[in-house]
């Protein structure tokens, strides 16, 4: 298809139930966007869906119903392999709706250079974990997935700060808690390949939450308000239950995310 603007080619992506085709999109979108080759928007675009599109399998249930198993067996690894794709493909659409759902804002063109190359990089990580789910015996749609993160999407959709806040700082820092631990259990079980895949998507992931705490924070700024007491007021009004301890403090400080952002947000505070 061809690609009219910037918006265009993200709204293209976001709709797309192929996820050949939606990560392509998302990837080719991001370059000729970096590349100067496509206006913002264009009076042709259409209006951004209220979901992503999205093929028959997996089948959603609620968070609470996601099986867990043991990282020790095959099986184990699949299905975190799986959980990992389904939320890689989610950030696929989420950096894509950010910037589409938002191309009317007053940000500078920069602010879309940092969401089309997470785009990018989160599509990369989608065929990546999926190629590895293919080299297990296995694909994305196979097992069961939740629709909690498209949910945060919605909630946030008329507020740019808030998803700003939910999105990046809340459920891609969430990455950099847990993905360490995950590394570890996937070397230990003998599983290099897939533990290689992990390292990829946490270094990428580091960058991401830094690009959510950059422009957090300018919003912020802009806004003359305090970014740690916006962020609380935001993360109590758009996100459900505390925020889960342990942290990984220091990833988090790398990208912008102090602990005075998050920890009084937590259900028991850690000293």
């Amino acid at each position: 298809m061809k690609i009219r603007s910037l918006r265009g080619g993200a709204v293209a992506a976001i709709s797309s139930p192929d996820l050949g085709v939606k990560t392509a999109l998302a990837q080719q979108t991001a370059t000729l966007w970096q590349e100067r080759r496509l206006s913002l928007r264009s009076p042709m675009d259409q209006s951004v869906p209220d979901r992503p599109g999205r093929p028959e399998k997996p089948d959603l249930i609620p968070p609470t119903k996601v099986e867990r198993r043991s990282l020790h067996s095959l099986k184990g690894r699949i299905a975190l392999l799986h959980a990992i794709a389904h939320i890689e493909l989610n950030a696929v659409d989420l950096a894509l709706d950010i910037v589409a759902r938002f191309a009317t804002e007053a940000v500078p063109n920069s602010f879309f250079d940092g969401w089309m190359q997470v785009a990018f990089e989160e599509a990369k990580h989608f065929n990546m974990v999926r190629q590895r789910l293919n080299q297990l015996g296995a694909d994305y749609g196979d097992l069961p997935a939740h629709d909690g993160l498209w949910q945060a999407a919605h909630a946030t959709r008329n507020d740019l700060t808030a998803r700003l806040a939910v999105v990046p700082l809340i459920l891609e820092a969430r990455g950099l808690d847990v993905t360490p631990a995950l590394q570890a259990k996937m070397r230990d079980s003998g599983d290099l390949e897939s533990a290689a895949v992990l390292d990829v998507i946490y270094n990428d992931e580091k960058g991401h939450v830094a690009i959510g705490a950059k422009w957090f924070r300018f919003l912020c700024a802009r806004e003359k308000r305090d970014p740690a007491r916006t962020f609380q007021e935001l993360v109590r009004e758009n996100f459900r239950g505390p925020l889960k301890a342990p942290f990984n403090d220091i990833a988090r400080a790398e990208a912008g995310l102090t602990p005075s952002f998050y920890r009084s947000l937590t259900a028991v505070s850690h000293a």
